[in-house]
């Protein structure tokens, strides 16, 4: 067999399920900031310490006896106060025994889902522009991604989700908060997605809620308080971007019993159980913290930031919820979104992340992500190089 024979030969047999999924854009940019030392609102986690409280509790309780496997669904004791918490925040009450599920990561559990109950062939409808691991996961269960576009001030567009729907269609994931925009789904959006699913009861409903305790504007409005949806509901949630502990990789599922019962035995050949220190370190703070207090942390933080480049030459975009702010550079530059982010961090010193690579399509209104989970001193600085672009 001749070389390239061999070459194309191999490469066929031991072709993998994400042939065309490249390096992480995000990776891409954090690595260009650091070479160049720019200062990197890119990426979405804070670079602020954590709450002391939460530190004291992790260096109380290491030299407990909390290092081995935990339950297979997680901590009984983490379990109850999230389940005490979504009665709080939501009047929903969840059984812990049945419809929750602690996992690695609000990443795993939306990866768990899509592969618990998406099957060869069938469809999943993602609203773009989307989080980039909802494609892959839908790819490796042998689904086929349906990619929908919001309208431009990124409020969905029940035209086209309706029309999007086939007999195919098995699931739509719907992130809200949402990242990369930041806008909040209304009443009226939830009342609008209740009609039309009321035509196919056969799909199932992802919610990506990772950012439910950073809102502004208007309340979350979760999948939790919606009677008509809730039997047919996967909430994806994360205490990674509640609690800033992103690097800790802990989230949780909640789903009605018949759902989770199914996603448990995917969970437990994946990953069986999740880091019991972490689970140990977040159940025990859940006494002490107030929700209320990280979303009035964060607001000021987004004013802050807004008020910082408010007379600078991008335009800010609404931002009703989570850590980022989008702008728009129409009135500085005509390149696309991926060569003017990495320009602004070669020659300006800001890291950002180009909306287009949300989109199936790259669709670029010359929009960036900015993360403002950030110190006080981060912001200024790096407000002060935007202003004089």
């Amino acid at each position: 067999m001749k070389k390239l024979e061999r070459v194309y030969f191999l490469y066929f047999c031991f072709m993998s399920k994400l042939p065309n999924i490249t390096t992480s854009i995000f990776s891409v940019m954090s690595q260009l900031a650091n070479q160049h030392g720019a200062i990197n609102l890119s990426q979405g986690f804070p670079n602020f310490p954590e709450d002391e409280r939460l530190l004291q509790i992790s260096e109380r309780i290491i030299r407990d006896n909390i290092h081995q496997y935990t339950p297979m669904a997680g901590l009984p004791s983490l379990l109850k106060k999230i389940a005490n918490q979504t009665l709080k925040q939501y009047g929903r009450e969840v059984n812990t025994a049945t419809e929750m599920l602690i996992t690695a990561g609000a990443t795993q559990g939306v990866f768990t889902a899509i592969n618990t109950f998406v099957n060869q062939g069938d469809e999943a409808l993602i609203l773009d522009p989307s989080y980039d691991s909802y494609e892959p996961s839908v790819l490796v269960a042998g689904g086929k991604p349906v990619r929908v576009s919001l309208n431009d001030d990124y409020t969905p567009n029940f035209n086209r989700i309706e029309s999007a729907i086939s007999v195919k269609t098995k699931m739509i994931v719907i992130n809200n908060p949402h990242n990369p925009t930041g806008r909040i789904w209304t009443e009226q959006d939830f009342e609008t997605l209740e009609t039309i699913l009321e035509k196919h009861p056969q799909i199932l409903i992802l919610g990506d809620e990772v950012y439910e305790y950073i809102t502004f504007s208007q309340p979350h409005i979760s999948f939790n308080m919606r009677p008509k949806l809730v039997e047919r509901t996967i909430i994806a949630s994360s205490f990674g971007k509640s609690l800033h502990v992103t690097g800790w990789k802990v989230g949780y599922l909640i789903a009605p019993e018949h759902l989770m019962f199914e996603m448990k035995k995917v969970h437990q050949f994946l990953v069986f159980s999740v880091n019991s220190f972490s689970q140990h370190a977040i159940s025990e703070y859940l006494d002490v913290v107030d929700f209320s207090e990280v979303s009035k942390m964060y607001q000021r933080k987004r004013d802050l930031f807004q008020n910082l480049i408010e007379n600078s030459r991008f335009k800010l975009m609404p931002c009703d919820g989570t850590y980022f702010q989008v702008v728009n550079y129409n009135q500085i530059s005509n390149k696309n979104d991926v060569d003017f982010a990495k320009e602004l961090i070669v020659n300006h010193g800001v890291a950002s992340i180009p909306i287009s690579v949300f989109y199936n399509d790259n669709t670029d209104r010359h929009m960036l992500r900015f993360c403002f989970a950030k110190t006080d001193e981060t912001l200024i600085a790096a407000a002060n190089k935007l202003n004089q672009i």
